[in-house]
This record gives C-alpha cells, structure tokens and sequence, in this order.
C-alpha cells in the first residue's frame, strides 16, 4: 500500500514546479509583448510616412485644378471638405481629393502644413509631430525630404523645428 501512496504522491506537481513554470510563463509573455508594443511603434511611423504620401498626392491633384497648393487658410481639410475653398476659387472645380479624410496623423495629432515651405521653393510643408505630439522634436515626421529628388526622395525626421 505504500507504494500506491508514493505513485499516487508522485503524479501531482508540487507547488514550486507549477510556480516556476508560471515565472518562465510570465517572463517569455514580457519579452514577447515588449517586442510587439515596439513593432506596434514602428509600424504607427510606416503608417503615418504612408498616410503623408496620400496627402502629398492629393495636393498635387488639387494643385492641377486650381494651379496652387491649399493655403494657409485652407490647409489640409480642404482635400475633402469644399465649404473650406477659398472664396475665390471656382467650386465647379473641386472634387473629392481625398476619399477617405486624414485629418489627423496616427497620433491624433493635426497635420502641420504650410502652405509656402520654408525648405523648397515653390512647395508646401506637411508633417506630423510624431509620437510626442510635439513640433520641432527628433521624432516629427516629415514630408520636404520627398521633394528632393538629390537624395531620391523618402521621408525624413529632423532634428530641428519643420
């Protein structure tokens, strides 16, 4: 009968298996959901370079309509929302630039655009503050490095104010 109780006995787990198991557990479940939160990251950013490229393309479409980049007033909305036109902008004009709105960047942060760019004659400044919500951070994003055509265009994050 008593090697039916130790059989018995030893079939069960003792309380420090099972807990030292659990911390192996617990610890590959952090390492793995570290990883994802940075992946989560990082593909906000692709997501937001994306995001600006549409816009960029809309403006240049609305840039052959009326001859001229969205101003200041304007801004980037007006890609989507024509009670923002200009009042002396032809309406017959307008489409839909946009069809689905971006009004802001990934973050929930608005677009900055400026109409007239203060890196490129003759274009616009777009960008998102990034993650921080911040302008003029390391982690803005912006769209005036797509112009230059020297470095083949992409994005770029500037250390310094757009």
């Amino acid at each position: 009968m008593t090697q039916k109780r130790r059989s018995v006995q030893r079939a069960a787990f003792t309380l420090i298996e099972v807990m030292i198991v659990l911390a192996i557990v617990l610890a590959l479940a952090g390492l793995v959901g570290v990883a994802l939160f940075q992946r989560r990251d990082q593909a906000k950013v692709q997501l937001t370079e994306v995001d600006l490229q549409r816009i960029m393309q809309a403006m240049d479409l609305f840039r052959f309509d009326f001859d001229r980049y969205p101003t200041d007033e304007e801004g980037v909305r007006v890609l989507w929302q024509k009670d923002l036109l200009d009042a002396d902008a032809d309406p017959e004009k307008y489409t839909e630039y946009l069809e689905k709105p971006l009004p802001d960047d990934r973050w929930g942060n608005e677009w900055g655009y400026r109409a007239e760019s203060e890196t490129r004659e003759g274009k616009f400044d777009l960008w998102s503050n990034g993650p921080d919500g911040e302008e003029g951070t390391d982690d803005d994003i912006t769209a005036w490095a797509a112009f230059d055509e020297d470095e083949g265009g992409g994005f770029d994050s500037p250390s310094g104010s757009p």
